[in-house]
């Protein structure tokens, strides 16, 4: 590209021309989904290096993922110039972790410190457990870390912490946390919320260092701003202080990730901390219909907690959203696998299925791979590949083949004293049993639900797996019948797999969560039901009511010309059967958009 005016802003809307050119001073780009928001950002970095001439070190660009990050270098070196270099474009914790290893020193750091991931950390809390002699069933490791995790992002201390613990959860948690952070002190290690707060504690510590990074990133752009914590917040307040030439991107109606730490609040406390602040809003759409807009728009606009965007498009109308309303999950997946194959084998089309929990993929997977359609699942395992649901069989093989040495050796790591315990009531009870009874046995005998904590995400995710396990127990009421369609299933992964090669089309499969980032031509939204989606466990709280609904608009906004939602009046999910109601996402959608299908 041609380092003039015309050049940089010949592919811009207006409203994106107007941020790329903004001047000096603060800028919040509000981006709805769709809107060019990368574009726009990589543009705005070019102008100020092409036109107003900023040497490329004085630029820092942050975001939150090393994927992003790269994106980001990628498509600034194919605007810039052959000779011209890129500025540091990385995440939040790798600027933190550099400037650490150089200045580190002031704070007592070697430059060699260790960066401990999470099994680090989770062992870290286990020994802290073991000296401070704290029964680790009762305060679970991913527990435990979460709500240390939580407070570091509050910018809260374990010295600080005791004076907010409340009940003996976190009064306990408080002693953890003091003896957590001294085993990393010792161990030369920090954790990735460290790599935040010492840095802000550095800055603080040594304002010359600050100083020095003040004035060298005199400009400082900032994506998906909306999902910043409190301790991100203050760092870029520090590093804009002096030139308050910040440019950030985000949009609150996309804002997922509360249960991260996230702070969708932080957009509106901008204008508090920068009374000059220019807001321009990207609302042009380039990504989907506007059937699909109007949609997406009715569903979040119910939400009052922060600012919404009114999305439009040039395109089309386009068709119609549809609707299909099953009598139980078999039917909505048959559905679904019926829909996906006049697409599958008639066009190329790029399409996804998206669900709330992990759990829902098991019914999807096994209709995809009877119909011969290969998938990629984003973000997760196939069903019976994952760890907790290959234990579970571990023991249920037993019971059928007490020589499997195989699975023996499996469920021997998962604890000898469990599997004795196991063993004695296998043989206590000889009688037949159908598989679903064999199975709530021994998640009772060998307690293997309570290796997990339910307020953990990453491990609700597992029980919930398990509990999806207990609903293909009930469809196959004898063991052998059960493992041999597991077995079957199993087999029909790899073979698909090796024929296919990168040019071959799949269908991808993910969670809501997984799809932010994504689109697709077609997407399919299924289960669509109260207690589903939204979660059941939002349903108390507004707040989290709230970020539903917004989860929900993230997913409506993948799709590029057809949208799909479907819901079971009936289904049989976690081993139960329940009667469900739509999701009331789905009252918002007028009628007039809509087509049900029968």
């Amino acid at each position: 590209m041609s380092n003039n005016l015309e050049g940089i802003l010949s592919q811009l809307n207006p409203k994106q021309q107007e941020a790329v050119t903004f001047g000096n001073g603060p800028l919040l780009i509000l981006a709805g989904p769709g809107s060019g928001k990368t574009r726009t950002l990589i543009y705005r970095t070019a102008y100020l290096i092409l036109i107003k001439e900023i040497p490329t070190s004085n630029i820092l660009l942050l975001t939150f993922t090393n994927k992003a990050a790269g994106e980001m270098k990628q498509r600034l070196a194919k605007i810039l110039p052959n000779s011209s270099p890129t500025p540091f474009a990385g995440t939040f914790h790798s600027f933190c972790a550099q400037v650490l290893r150089i200045y580190g020193k002031h704070l007592d750091l070697p430059n060699n410190y260790s960066i401990y991931d999470r099994h680090d950390q989770i062992d870290t809390i286990k020994s802290v457990l073991e000296e401070l002699d704290i029964s680790i069933k009762q305060f679970k490791p991913g527990s435990v870390l979460a709500t240390i995790s939580q407070a570091k992002n509050e910018l809260i201390g374990p010295l600080e912490y005791p004076q907010y613990a409340r009940g003996h959860w976190q009064e306990t948690v408080a002693r953890i946390y003091l003896k957590y952070q001294q085993f990393l002190k010792e161990y030369q290690a920090l954790d990735f919320d460290d790599l935040m707060i010492e840095a802000i504690r550095l800055f603080k510590k040594a304002p010359e260092v600050l100083t020095k990074y003040q004035n060298q990133y005199q400009w400082v752009l900032i994506d998906e701003y909306q999902d910043t914590n409190k301790a991100q917040y203050l760092l870029t307040k520090l590093l804009t202080k002096k030139w308050r030439n910040l440019n950030a991107v985000g949009d609150a109606s996309q804002a997922i990730y509360g249960w991260r730490g996230a702070d969708y609040r932080n957009l509106m406390a901008l204008k508090d901390d920068f009374s000059d602040l220019k807001v321009i809003n990207l609302e042009q759409n380039y990504r989907s219909t506007q059937t699909i807009l109007e949609a997406a728009n009715n569903v979040i606009k119910q939400n009052t907690s922060h600012p919404i965007l009114n999305l439009w498009t040039e395109q089309k109308s386009g068709d119609k959203i549809s609707f299909y309303g099953a009598d139980n999950e078999q039917q909505e997946a048959e559905f679904v696998t019926e829909m996906v194959k006049t697409y599958y084998f008639n066009q190329p089309t790029e399409m996804a299925i998206l669900y709330r929990t992990n759990a829902q993929s098991r019914l999807l997977e096994e209709s995809l791979l009877e119909n011969g359609i290969p998938y990629a699942l984003v973000g997760g395992v196939r069903f019976y590949e994952r760890k907790e649901i290959k234990d579970c069989l571990a023991y249920l093989r037993l019971i059928a083949n007490p020589k499997d040495k195989i699975s023996y050796q499996r469920a021997e790591k998962l604890g000898k004293r469990k599997l004795e315990k196991f063993k004695e009531f296998v043989k206590k009870k000889k009688k037949e049993r159908t598989t679903l009874k064999w199975l709530d046995q021994i998640l009772k005998v060998t307690t293997y639900l309570d290796r997990f904590d339910e307020h953990d995400p990453q491990e609700l995710s597992r029980i919930e797996n398990v509990k999806e396990l207990r609903s293909v127990a009930s469809e196959f009421p004898k063991l052998d019948d059960f493992l041999e369609n597991v077995a079957l299933i199993q087999q029909e992964y790899d073979p698909k797999e090796k024929k296919l090669n990168q040019s071959q089309k799949r269908i991808t499969l993910m969670t809501a969560h997984a799809a932010k980032g994504t689109e697709f031509d077609v997407v399919f939204m299924i289960g669509m039901e109260e207690g589903l989606f939204p979660h059941s466990r939002s349903l108390l709280e507004k707040s989290e009511l709230e970020e539903e609904r917004r989860l929900c608009y993230v997913a409506m906004t993948r799709a590029r010309t057809k949208l799909y939602i479907s819901f079971a009046q009936r289904r049989f999910f976690f081993g139960e059967a329940s009667n469900n109601q739509s999701s009331r996402f789905l009252k918002d959608i007028p009628e007039e958009l809509i087509d049900v299908l029968k």
